[in-house]
């Protein structure tokens, strides 16, 4: 199983102390997440008044700091076009880029996602196919671009775990009736993130953990950092693999 730690999202800085933000810190939580057990990293890169950026300079400088800190392990970023609207200065950013991530997230759900899939795959950089809805997944299935993925991120919106679980099973339903063998990462948001580390942990996929998902302990407390959320999300796998017949009716079947 992978478990890739996704370090800061689009939270604004300051909404917790240990919010990596500035290359050094994404390093740092990057290196403190790994030593946890992430076996892959996730982050949005910033440009120095803390704004998402796509561009060159801001994608190096973090990669730069993760590849440092963190040799040998895969770095992804995103693409959300949140972080820039105007969907073909999107694709063409990713021509200037000098340092190349391991891959990238495209959500499916977003304007222009099969060209900026293009895009990417064009330099050699792996996709993340980001499917929100069954629609998303439907639209992947039509561009046959399951197996030019690297992973499909099964990824419901939803917070509320039952709708969100409703949507996993959308999706999964529209990817196995076509067949799609492509590895899958499931996970939540909010208060569906411990529940659908959970179902992923049960249903054999890769997850992910990280204060984008959540900056909450499944007890409850607020998270000292990522890292203790990768150490709580390993503890789950090996007490679902010690005591399995006690853990399946946790959330979901």
């Amino acid at each position: 199983m992978l478990l890739k730690a996704c370090l800061n999202g689009r939270h604004p800085a300051g909404i917790h102390p240990a919010l990596p933000v500035t290359p050094n810190q994404v390093a740092e939580a990057a290196r403190l997440a790994v030593d946890a057990g992430a076996g892959a990293l996730h982050v949005h890169p910033r440009r120095a008044d803390g704004t998402q950026s796509l561009e060159a300079a801001d994608i190096a400088a973090s990669l730069v700091a993760l590849h440092v800190a963190c040799p040998g392990v895969p770095v992804g970023i995103s693409t959300g076009i949140w972080i820039e609207p105007d969907v073909e200065r999107r694709r063409q950013l990713v021509a200037t880029w000098t340092e190349l991530p391991d891959f990238a997230g495209v959500n499916f759900s977003e304007a222009g996602a099969l060209d900026l899939c293009a895009a990417l795959l064009a330099r050699g950089i792996g996709v993340e196919a980001g499917l929100w809805t069954p629609a998303d997944a439907q639209l992947l299935i039509e561009a046959s671009l399951a197996d030019s993925c690297l992973r499909l991120l099964v990824e419901p919106m939803d917070e509320a775990p039952e709708a969100a679980l409703e949507t996993v099973r959308g999706i999964e339903r529209q990817l196995n009736q076509a067949d799609v063998s492509t590895p899958r990462l499931l996970h939540g948001m909010g208060a569906s993130a411990w529940p659908m580390l959970e179902l992923a942990l049960r249903r054999g996929y890769d997850t992910r953990i990280g204060f984008e998902d959540t900056l909450i302990l499944p007890d409850g407390r607020q998270a000292s950092d990522n890292a203790e959320l990768v150490t709580t999300a390993w503890r789950y796998a090996e007490k679902m693999t010690l005591d399995g017949s006690k853990q399946k009716k946790r959330y979901y079947t």
